[in-house]
């Protein structure tokens, strides 16, 4: 599950990173939340300058997808996420995922350890982000909502999978992140149909990312400032035996 992430690049950085044209205006957030606008990366309409591909654009979108066919956006779910195992089949994700496949620019995102059902705990705040420091590309789906009065929305929702060792202490799905030389491949949605690009709904490779223990200050959208990332020790660390699935091969943690 993927329900926070953030994004606190600088438009030069996600320029340069996704390759795009431009940006829309998108200042440094750090508790991105549904319903919120979210900047996506997109296949463009010309070629860019010296290449046979589009150029990328971008564009934002309301976090929380809205088929085509829902008449009535208020007695819909708010789908925010959406499982890669199922989603070509998905009558909500279906038609996003054969035409209208994006990517979501993140500096990384938050996820909860939540303890054993029957205990008291509270549940412990991670904020996952890249090890080496830099962006990461999430896979989106893209959907325009018409509403009766003729007016339209742009909606998304990120496609998550199961984690990967490193993660699955923490929580057993991950956001499916597209690394940049599949850009071109994940976008491309004329020649690339969804069974054509799904080995590349699968986890991230377990150096990618680590996890920091932080405050439950994450917890309130109303919290949006940097300390949200500053590490703290963890009051409820995952249990010995689900530490234990996220070892490497030296039989370190690789979660910390």
């Amino acid at each position: 599950m993927c329900g926070r992430f953030a994004l606190t690049a600088t438009p030069e950085e996600v320029v340069e990173f996704f390759s795009t044209v431009s940006i829309d205006d998108f200042p440094q957030r750090y508790n991105i939340a549904p319903t919120q606008p979210i900047l996506l990366v997109a296949a463009g309409d010309r070629p860019a300058p010296g290449s046979n591909q589009p150029a990328r654009s971008s564009l934002l979108a309301r976090w929380g997808l809205l088929p085509g066919w829902v008449k009535d956006p208020k007695e819909f779910p708010l789908l925010f996420n959406a499982r890669a195992e199922t989603a070509i089949e998905k009558a909500s994700f279906r038609a996003a995922m054969r035409h209208r496949r994006v990517l979501v620019p993140a500096s990384g995102y938050y996820e909860w350890h939540r303890p054993e059902k029957g205990g008291e705990q509270k549940p412990q705040a991670y904020w996952i982000r890249p090890k080496r420091g830099r962006l990461i590309a999430l896979a989106g789906l893209l959907e325009t909502f018409a509403s009766a009065d003729g007016s339209e929305l742009d909606t998304a929702a990120i496609l998550t999978t199961s984690a990967n060792a490193g993660l699955a202490p923490v929580h057993e799905r991950m956001p499916v992140v597209i690394d940049p030389q599949d850009f071109d491949r994940w976008l491309d949605c004329k020649t690339q149909e969804p069974r054509d690009v799904a080995d590349l709904m699968r986890p991230a490779p377990d150096d990618l990312l680590e996890a920091v223990p932080v405050s439950d200050r994450v917890n309130s959208v109303a919290n949006m400032g940097p300390d949200l990332q500053l590490a703290v020790v963890p009051e409820n660390p995952p249990s010995r035996q689900e530490a234990a699935a996220g070892k490497d091969e030296a039989g370190q943690l690789s979660l910390f």
